[in-house]
C-alpha cells in the first residue's frame, strides 16, 4: 500500500471505530447506531479508496458479521437482490457491444447519416449515446470506450487541436458528449450501474415499486426536452468556429466501410437488443421482471457464441459492482429494519419542520445535486444520501413517488457538475480542449439547466401521469 492509501485506511478505520464507540443518542437502539457507524466507514472507504472498492465492501460487511451487528444471513441478503443480476446481466450485454463492434457501427450510421454540421456531429453523438445506453450500464463503456475514440478521431479530421485550434470544434464535440452523458444515464433505468440500486433503495425507504417501464416513462418528456436542449444550448455557450463539417460524413463512411457488412454475431445482437427492448417496454403486460429478461438476452447471447462463459467470468467491472452494490442494498435494507432510517427522518424533519413539504424537497434535491462537488462516483453518492434524502422528504410530507423520482434523476444529471464527477470526466478533460475553469462554468449551468428540466417539468409531467 502506498502512504496515501495507508493514510486513508487509517482515517476509515479511525472515523468507523469513533462512530461504533459513542454512545446511540437518544432511544435509538445500540445495534442501530453501530450499524450506522461501520456503513458509514465503508461508505467513507469507498470514496478515499485504501482498497479497492469491491474489497472496501467484503471487508465491511465481514467486521459487520464479526462484531455481532448483524447476523450473516441479514449481511448477505443484497445478494439475491434481483436488481443486482439485472447489473450483472446488463454489463454481459455492454461487453458483446465492444466485442462486435455494434456500439461503433450505430455511431458513424447516424453520423453519416446527420454529422453535416458541428451542430449535428454533436446531435449524432448524443443520439448514439442514447441508442446503446439502455443495455449499456457504465458511462465509461458508452462514453469512454465507445464515443471518445470517434469524437477525438472527428476533430483531428476537422483540423481541431487542443494545443492549436481548440475552440474551432473540439470544445463543443468535448463537451456535447460529457454534458449529456448525465441525461443518457437518467433516461432508462439499465443505463448507469447506480440506478437499479436507487430502484432497491426506494422499495426498502419509501416502500414503492419502480419497473423499468416505470423509470423510463417518467424520464421520456423531461429527458426528450434535455436531451433536445443540450446540444443547442451548449452550441451558443461554446460556440464553434467551424460551422460546417462535410468531412464527418465521409469519415464516418470511410469507417463503416472498413467495418464491412454486419458480422453474424452484430446481426443477433442487434435482434436480442430488440427484444429486451420490447420486453422491458411492455413488463407491466407481459409481468416479466427487467433482471429475467436482462438474464434471457444474456443466455441467448451465450448459445449463439456470441459471448464465452469464460468472457462473462472475465468481466471484473460486473462482479466488483455486484459486491459492494449487493453489501450497500443489504446495509440500507438493514438500517431501515433496525429503525436507523426512521429515526434520522425524524430527527432531520423536526428541523425543517416550518417548511412545507414542497420546500422542504425542493432543499434537499438542490443540496443532492452541489454535494456531488465532493463525489467522484454517482454510485458512491447514491450510497451515501439517497436513502436518508429520501426518507427525510417523506417525512416532511412530500409524496413518495415524486421524492424517489426526483432523487433519483437528481442522481444522474449531476454527473457533469465538474470534470471528476463521473467515470469519463477525466478523459474528456484530459483531452485538452478547454480550461479547467470554463470546464465547472459549463458544469454549472448545466446544473441549473437540468435541475429546471428534470424536476421541474418532470414534476409537471409525473402529475399527469398520475404519480402524485
Amino acid at each position: 500500500m502506498t502512504k496515501i492509501q495507508i493514510r486513508n485506511l487509517i482515517i476509515t478505520v479511525g472515523v468507523g471505530l469513533v462512530l461504533y464507540l459513542i454512545p446511540a443518542p437518544g432511544d435509538l437502539k445500540p445495534q442501530a447506531w453501530h450499524l450506522f457507524g461501520l456503513t458509514v466507514a465503508i461508505i467513507l472507504g469507498f470514496i478515499l479508496e485504501p482498497l479497492p472498492i469491491g474489497a472496501v465492501a467484503f471487508v465491511g460487511i465481514t467486521i459487520v458479521a464479526l462484531t455481532g451487528t448483524l447476523k450473516t444471513a441479514d449481511v448477505l441478503t443484497g445478494f439475491a437482490s434481483t436488481s443486482m443480476w439485472l447489473i450483472v446481466a446488463a454489463f454481459m450485454f455492454a461487453r458483446a457491444f465492444l466485442k462486435t463492434g455494434f456500439g461503433r457501427r450505430i455511431a458513424y450510421v447516424i453520423l453519416r447519416a446527420i454529422g453535416g454540421s458541428t451542430l449535428t456531429v454533436g446531435y449524432s453523438l448524443a443520439l448514439s449515446d442514447l441508442v446503446i445506453s439502455p443495455a449499456t450500464p457504465s458511462s465509461m463503456a458508452r462514453a469512454g470506450g465507445i464515443l471518445f475514440p470517434i469524437a477525438r478521431s472527428i476533430c483531428s479530421v476537422l483540423g481541431s487541436e487542443p494545443e492549436t485550434t481548440p475552440r474551432k470544434a473540439g470544445a463543443y464535440i468535448m463537451q456535447v458528449v460529457y454534458q449529456t452523458e448525465g441525461i443518457v444515464c437518467a433516461m432508462f433505468m439499465t443505463a448507469m450501474a447506480g440506478n437499479p440500486m436507487i430502484v432497491e433503495l426506494a422499495s426498502k425507504t419509501a416502500g414503492i415499486e419502480i419497473s423499468w417501464g416505470m423509470w423510463f416513462l417518467a424520464a421520456l418528456l423531461p429527458g426528450a426536452v434535455a436531451m433536445a436542449c443540450t446540444p443547442l444550448l451548449l452550441y451558443k455557450i461554446c460556440p464553434p468556429e467551424l460551422k460546417k463539417t462535410p468531412e464527418v460524413k465521409a469519415l464516418a463512411a470511410e469507417e463503416l466501410k472498413k467495418m464491412g457488412p454486419m458480422s453474424r454475431d452484430e446481426r443477433i445482437l442487434a435482434g436480442v437488443f430488440v427484444l429486451v427492448l420490447v420486453l422491458w417496454t411492455t413488463g407491466q403486460w407481459t409481468k416479466l421482471d427487467a433482471t429475467v429478461v436482462g438474464m434471457l438476452a444474456a443466455c441467448i447471447l451465450l448459445l449463439t457464441k456470441v459471448l464465452d462463459w469464460s468472457e462473462m467470468l472475465t468481466e471484473k467491472g460486473a462482479w466488483d459492482i455486484f459486491i459492494w452494490m449487493g453489501s450497500l442494498v443489504a446495509l440500507a435494507g438493514q438500517l431501515q429494519k433496525v429503525g436507523f432510517i426512521s429515526w434520522f427522518a425524524d430527527v432531520v424533519s423536526s428541523s425543517i419542520s416550518g417548511l412545507p413539504w414542497l420546500w422542504a424537497l425542493i432543499l434537499l434535491v438542490v443540496v443532492y445535486m452541489y454535494s456531488h462537488y465532493g463525489f467522484a462516483s454517482l454510485t458512491a453518492h447514491i450510497s451515501a444520501m439517497y436513502a436518508a434524502f429520501v426518507a427525510v422528504a417523506i417525512s416532511a410530507g412530500a409524496p413518495p413517488y415524486l421524492t424517489c423520482l426526483a432523487l433519483a434523476y437528481t442522481a444522474n444529471i449531476c454527473l457533469a457538475i465538474t470534470h471528476y464527477s463521473g467515470s469519463p470526466g477525466p478523459m474528456y478533460f484530459g483531452a485538452g480542449y478547454m480550461p479547467l475553469s470554463a470546464w465547472w462554468r459549463v458544469g454549472f449551468i448545466f446544473s441549473v439547466f437540468n435541475l429546471i428540466v428534470w424536476v421541474g417539468i418532470g414534476s409537471l409531467w409525473w402529475k399527469i401521469l398520475g404519480l402524485w
